[in-house]
């Protein structure tokens, strides 16, 4: 691969914002020169910092490629400058529970990464027991949920299989990332009888449902030593437990995602399914409390949590949230989407690690999530000042089904620059196939 040089007044080097050219080849940054030098291309003001590393996407392939799949998804990644995504072991079929399975979706992955991906495995009742193979295959961490998945062959866990699984897992020092959902009562919001209803949908999964969760997965984090990860963290009460458990010493991180950012209850109209996920979007003033929890550390960093599903599942003409797959697609719009929530209340020094450094330290990847000599060459060149308005020819995921279409966001991606090689470019996909799987040694 042939030697290049960009320039930026504003590249991401050191933890701040600074002048500098960056030389790269072979796929690594080879020299770091802090001033323009003459036949570097010169990028201005626009940023210049290590691509986006998403942790938590549902590519779902093999096996249900009609909701999905590694060439469309890693497409609208590229798009929206993530480099780096890690798929999660539903809602492919077989979901990633055996070794097997994980071959299979390895296999299936071939010749169609645009960015570089990394992949989790899943804990179901049935695979307690037999997890050393799994977790010495190369995926990357364990997925649980303690409440039904929406897929039948990826049920939940319980307590008595936590306690069994969890001293496997730490003494391989992977993380178990957990969806935090746990139906510990009924609930009577009478959702059945407002089906289109989108308060009715927000009262049928309450806060404590989250909370009850997290406050055991915190009790178990500290009894085994496991590395615990809170996914998708919607509920603002469950914030000062997780401090207070950090502050402790345990090993526990969480992440928060970009909808639980930018949207919020108060104005999500009923019947309008595309802004259905579990846990479900909150009212604003729990969710500027998320805000916060990512400025002061409590949060750690953003993902998406992409779950894109054909429009029949989503159930787009009839509006019935009952019924609807509950997801959002949103892969490409970490960056864009992220930013856009955050700008009034944080710095881009402040949120910049957010999606680059400290997801790349939560997967233990030393070589990306930061500009330096011998660091992978993986970027996105972006404006972080400018709108766009985000039009549905403008989506690579599969379904043009999204609660981002119509939405104005802060952040014009330039150039996302995989491996070296430039993915996407001008609006549009330059090379195909520039990505590599992350599989731990």
């Amino acid at each position: 691969m042939t030697e290049r040089k960009i320039y930026s007044h504003q590249c991401w080097v050191n933890q701040k914002l600074q002048p500098a050219t960056i030389i790269f080849s072979n796929q690594i940054i080879k020299q770091i020169i802090f001033d323009k030098i003459n036949d570097a291309e010169d990028f201005g003001n626009h940023i210049i910092m290590p691509g986006v590393i998403d942790v938590h996407v549902h590519v779902n392939e093999p096996g249900r490629t009609e909701w999905e799949g590694f060439d469309t998804a890693t497409k609208a990644a590229a798009a929206g400058g993530t480099t780096t995504i890690v798929d999660m072991p539903l809602n492919a079929s077989p979901v990633t529970t055996t070794v097997s399975a994980f071959q299979q979706k390895l296999q299936s992955s071939e010749n169609k990464l645009n960015v570089n991906c990394g992949f989790y495995a899943g804990l179901i009742p049935s695979n307690v027991n037999d997890l050393e193979e799994l977790l010495q295959s190369g995926v990357i961490g364990i997925k649980c949920f303690l409440t039904h998945s929406g897929i039948d062959e990826f049920p939940n866990v319980t307590r008595d299989d936590l306690e069994i699984a969890m001293p496997t897992i730490a003494k391989f020092n992977l993380p178990l990332l957990v969806h935090c959902e746990m139906y510990t009562d009924e609930v009577d919001c009478d959702f059945e009888n407002h089906p289109t209803s989108y308060q009715h949908y927000l009262a049928s999964r309450p806060k404590h449902w989250e909370n009850d969760a997290i406050k055991m997965m915190i009790d178990l984090c500290r009894k085994h030593q496991c590395k615990i990860h809170i996914v998708h963290v919607s509920s603002a009460d469950a914030l000062e437990m997780i401090e207070s458990a950090r502050k402790e010493g345990l090993p526990i991180t969480a992440e928060t995602c970009t909808q639980y950012l930018y949207f919020n209850a108060d104005n999500i109209p009923d019947a309008k399914t595309i802004y259905k996920c579990a846990p479900p979007i909150r009212e604003k003033e729990n969710n500027d409390q998320l805000r916060q929890a990512l400025l002061n550390g409590t949060l750690d960093f953003i993902s998406t949590d992409h779950s894109p599903a054909p429009a029949s599942l989503k159930e787009i003409e009839t509006g019935d949230l009952k019924k609807a797959w509950g997801g959002i697609a949103g892969i490409q719009f970490l960056l864009s989407g992220s930013w856009t929530a955050l700008k009034e209340m944080m710095s881009l020094e402040e949120f910049i690690p957010l999606v680059t450094s400290k997801p790349a330290k939560f997967l233990n990847i030393a070589n990306k999530g930061k500009i330096e000599i011998g660091a992978d060459a993986d970027f996105v060149i972006w404006n972080p000042n400018e709108i766009k308005l985000v039009k549905e020819e403008d989506i690579y995921f599969k379904h043009k089904i999204s609660p981002y279409i119509g939405e104005s966001l802060y952040g014009i991606i330039l150039e996302t620059i995989v491996n070296g090689e430039t993915v996407f470019q001008n609006n549009q996909i330059k090379q195909k196939n520039k990505g590599t799987w992350l599989l731990r040694k």
